[in-house]
C-alpha cells in the first residue's frame, strides 16, 4: 500500500504530513454496506476482482480522471478503472484520440493500454449496490482521493465524470459549492489546479443524449490544449 501526506497538512504549508493510504485495503471494512455486497459478490463470482478498484496511471501524471464508483461487471470484476463496461469504450477511445493513453483498449486489464501524463481514479473504490453509493460511503471514501491528489506532485487538471465525482473534489479541494457549480464543460480554479466538468460516460446518459461523443470530446479537448499551453 502507497502512503503519503494528507492534503490537508502538506509540508509545504508548513505542517507535519500525516501518512495516509492512497488506497484501501483488499478487505477495507469502513463502509459496512459496501462489505457485505462485496463478500456476496465473492461468493458468486470468486473469480473477478471483487476488493476496492486503485487508481490506474502513473502518480506523476498531469491529468486525473474522477469517476463515480467501480461497475459491478466492469472494474469490480477487470480489477481496473472503467474497464469492461460501455463508459470505458467511450472514455479510452476518447483518451487515445487526444494523447492520453497509447495503446488498444481490448475491455481487459492484460490487453497493454498505457496511460500518458493521466491517472484515472473513482471517487469511491468499491463496488456499491445499483451503483448507487450511500452518502455516508462517499464521505467515508473521500480521504482516498485526497491522499491520491496529494501524491500527485505535478498535477494540474482533475476531470469529474458526474456530479457525485465534482462535489466529492469540490470538498477535497476546498471549494464553495455555490461558487463552483456543476455543469458539463464548466472549469473551476483551484489554486494551481483546474477543476473540469463533465457528464459521466455512463451508458444511460449516451443513450438518452444527456452527453454525445462529440461533448465528451470537446471537453477533453480543451484539457489537451490548456495542459499544452
Amino acid at each position: 500500500m502507497t502512503t503519503i501526506s494528507r492534503i490537508e497538512t502538506d509540508p509545504r504549508r508548513g505542517r507535519k504530513p500525516l501518512a495516509l493510504p492512497t488506497e484501501p485495503d483488499r478487505n477495507c471494512p469502513l463502509c459496512p454496506r459496501l462489505a457485505s455486497y462485496r463478500d456476496g459478490l465473492r461468493a458468486r463470482e470468486p473469480n473477478w476482482f471483487n476488493s476496492p478498484v486503485p487508481s490506474f496511471g502513473d502518480a506523476n501524471a498531469a491529468l486525473l480522471i474522477v469517476g463515480l464508483a467501480p461497475g459491478v461487471q466492469g472494474a469490480n470484476r477487470t480489477g481496473r478503472p472503467f474497464t469492461g463496461d460501455f463508459a470505458g469504450d467511450l472514455l479510452y477511445a476518447t483518451l487515445l484520440e487526444f494523447g492520453f493513453a497509447k495503446g488498444a483498449y481490448l475491455a481487459r486489464p492484460d490487453d497493454g493500454l498505457k496511460l500518458v501524463d493521466c491517472r484515472i481514479s473513482n471517487a469511491v473504490r468499491c463496488v456499491p449496490p445499483q451503483n448507487k453509493p450511500l452518502p455516508i460511503e462517499i464521505n467515508t471514501c473521500r480521504q482516498f482521493s485526497s491522499a491520491t491528489i496529494a501524491a500527485m506532485p505535478k498535477l494540474r487538471a482533475i476531470v469529474a465524470l458526474g456530479r457525485v465525482a465534482h462535489d466529492s473534489m469540490l470538498k477535497v479541494l476546498t471549494l464553495r459549492a455555490a461558487a463552483a457549480p456543476f455543469a458539463h464543460g464548466a472549469i473551476h480554479a483551484a489554486g494551481t489546479l483546474k477543476l473540469y466538468d463533465s457528464y459521466h460516460c455512463s451508458r444511460y446518459n449516451t443513450n438518452t443524449r444527456v452527453l454525445t461523443p462529440e461533448m465528451f470530446r470537446n471537453m477533453f479537448a480543451k484539457v489537451r490544449a490548456d495542459l499544452d499551453s
